[in-house]
């Protein structure tokens, strides 16, 4: 059975429309991150799911059950939903202790005391503070406060758990640390969960299944490891990448004939097998590769291109080595501190099956019907 489907959402705020016909289905023990810049509806269609927002068309099933209905009217009380959201703000009772923040929804519930402490303390185990129940929030880290409002959302052993930017408070080192303890959790408990962010990095290591939004549509959704190595358009490309390693950008043109196309650019050309036999015969495209997926060579190697050292950025264990051919610039990003010195001659090629083509106009990617692009092996000098 589908934890969650999502037909249709549309929502209005302030005759602001923030949804636009969102359809996505979420599989019963997946970690779907809900991913995009601020702003793009994402924290919106959260409070949706959990039904603090009202929709204006569409539908919400929750574990088969439709628990919402804009064409309806029909809303399901956000309490009856089997759902449990963590906020960005922890939302703690400043004046309860750890143990009372996270008793807090079974005492509502009326449950015996004695099954109320067992569960805190269960809950509690699992986040790994048990030794915190008597502290007050003010007492508590950033790090510790959230693992509390985890806790007190899991106690209750929801079917779904929503969380909304949970680790956008936390410094690097903690965020890294509540990351594994995150994938510990669903691990562990098999519960669904459906989690918020604006950070690349956050959602393919969390996640079974990224969904990517941009003004309010859902442009993709898929494995982290798809969206990252095939997206669809070039704005899910550029947004994947990472601020310190750019993806690299090269324009040209292809021009198909008998279902292949050549293609055409300043660093050479690029044949691609079963291409659409209705493709326009001459496209104006854009070919994506992304830093680590630029091997530099010492020594010319077969479908090399010589190119020359512009730049040497250093960052720790890795190095972002920026190059020139002619005019055309690249970013190869390589392992440990190469010795490499501005104007040092070097060779580059591609990881072939890394290499993504799109429609220059339209911004999408163009499918080709195999997985690698082989370069022709010619030699521009420049």
């Amino acid at each position: 059975m589908n934890a969650i489907e999502l037909r249709q959402i549309h929502v209005h705020v302030q005759q602001k429309h923030i949804l636009k016909g969102i359809d996505l289905t979420v599989e019963e023990g997946d970690f779907v991150t809900l991913l995009g810049p601020s702003g793009c509806g994402k924290t919106t269609l959260l409070r949706t799911i959990a039904g603090l927002q009202k929709l204006n068309e569409g539908t919400v099933v929750i574990s088969g059950n439709k628990v919402a209905d804009g064409n309806l009217a029909y809303h399901l009380d956000p309490a009856k939903r089997g759902v449990s959201l963590v906020f960005q703000s922890y939302a703690l009772w400043p004046h309860m202790t750890v143990f009372d923040n996270v008793a807090f929804g079974l005492q509502v519930r009326k449950q015996p005391k004695a099954g109320i402490r067992k569960s805190v303390m269960a809950a509690l185990d699992k986040m790994r503070i048990p030794e915190l129940a008597d502290r007050y929030p003010g007492e508590l880290s950033g790090g510790q406060q959230q693992r509390v409002a985890i806790a007190r959302a899991i106690v209750t052993s929801p079917s779904i758990l929503l969380l909304d930017e949970p680790l956008s408070n936390l410094d690097a080192k903690l965020r890294t640390e509540m990351r594994a303890e995150l994938k510990r959790l669903h691990r562990e408990l098999g519960t669904t969960i459906i989690y918020v962010t604006h950070d690349q990095h956050e959602a393919i290591t969390l996640s079974t299944k990224v969904a990517v939004f941009f003004g309010g549509e859902l442009v993709q959704a898929d494995t982290p490891r798809e969206l990252y190595r095939h997206p669809r358009t070039l704005q899910v490309a550029d947004f994947m990448g990472s601020s310190d390693h750019p993806l690299n950008r090269v324009e040209g043109m292809c021009r198909t004939s008998g279902g292949e196309c050549t293609v055409s650019t300043a660093l050479g050309s690029f044949r691609l097998a079963g291409m659409d036999d209705g493709a326009e015969e001459a496209a104006a495209v854009v070919l994506t590769v992304r830093p680590e997926d630029v091997v530099l060579h010492e020594t010319r190697t077969a479908g090399s291109i010589p190119v020359k050292v512009e730049d040497v950025l250093p960052a720790g264990g890795e190095t972002l080595v920026r190059v020139a051919y002619g005019q055309e610039k690249l970013g190869a990003r390589v392992i440990g501190d190469p010795d490499y010195a501005p104007g040092r001659m070097l060779y580059a090629s591609f990881r072939e099956e890394r290499i993504n083509l799109y429609d220059r106009e339209t911004g999408r990617r163009l499918e080709t019907g195999v997985t690698t692009i082989t370069p022709i092996l010619e030699e521009i000098h420049r």
